[in-house]
């Protein structure tokens, strides 16, 4: 079941084509990764797609719903969540605080329940943190849900957002180069938490700089180049094309490689 599709997006800054005519396609628990050199269009693509830009054309469609143009808040709701290249964590809160921020979608807001501070408001909160924790243990940081998130190291970060991403229970998420700044560890318990979240038939879209980790959990690729689309296919389509090989190390280059 197609959970995401995008169909020929477009946008423009100051009448530069940042994107020309984009189309992808997501299914539940399927691995969609999105490449390209620098400058490709990727997270501007992101940005389109999760409501930060609005297109100036092309369609988007959740779970086979347009949802074309709408905030981010909105799609959230309607079940698409994201992270970003740059932290975007609360430091000076703790993992488990961080993470229950994610579930103010999943919660009953009550003003009324709230000023009293009511048994009802006591027992979502307590539900919420529970919900909270299961989700750092998915990815490995129960054991510092207490722990303000400042205080932990970088690739812990990286899994606390996601799980934070994950709390608001989405059909899709969106993931803008999760591995990157991580070391050799760090990116496989990226890779490993990608591939425990597609298996819950979650659709991911991916977009990494990490080759390596690209070709290991994708199961399709998309490559961008100068806003347009290049190519798509599998991991194996996608390294012996030799329009990729190209786009990434120039002609000449690309042909030694080639004949390696």
């Amino acid at each position: 079941m197609t959970i995401l599709a995008a169909s020929n997006i477009g946008i423009s800054f100051g009448g530069v084509k940042a994107i020309d005519g984009v189309s992808f396609a997501v299914d539940a628990g399927q691995i969609l990764s999105i490449i390209g050199p620098n400058g490709a269009g990727k997270t501007t693509l992101f940005n389109v797609v999760s409501g930060l830009y609005e297109t100036d054309q092309g369609r988007v469609e959740l779970v086979g719903e347009d949802v074309t143009g709408l905030a981010p808040d909105m799609l959230a709701a309607r079940g698409l969540s994201r992270t970003f290249q740059n932290l975007q964590i609360f430091q000076r809160m703790t993992a488990a605080e961080n993470v229950m921020v994610g579930r103010h979608l999943r919660e009953t807001c009550n003003l009324f329940a709230d000023l009293f501070r009511l048994p009802s408001v006591t027992r979502q909160n307590r539900a919420t943190r529970e919900a909270a924790l299961a989700l750092l243990d998915g990815v490995g940081l129960r054991g510092s849900a207490d722990q303000l998130a400042g205080s932990l190291p970088y690739g812990a970060c990286k899994r606390l957002e996601i799980a934070r991403a994950l709390a608001a229970e989405p059909r899709v998420l969106l993931l803008d180069e999760p591995a990157a700044g991580c070391n050799a560890v760090e990116t496989e318990e990226i890779d490993q938490l990608v591939r425990r979240v597609a298996a819950k038939g979650i659709a991911v879209v991916l977009v990494e700089h990490d080759m390596k980790l690209v070709m290991k959990i994708s199961d399709r690729i998309l490559v961008l180049e100068g806003g347009r689309p290049l190519t798509e296919g599998t991991p194996r389509e996608v390294r012996d094309n030799p329009a990729v090989l190209e786009a990434y190390l120039g002609k000449h280059r690309a042909g030694e490689a080639a004949r390696a």
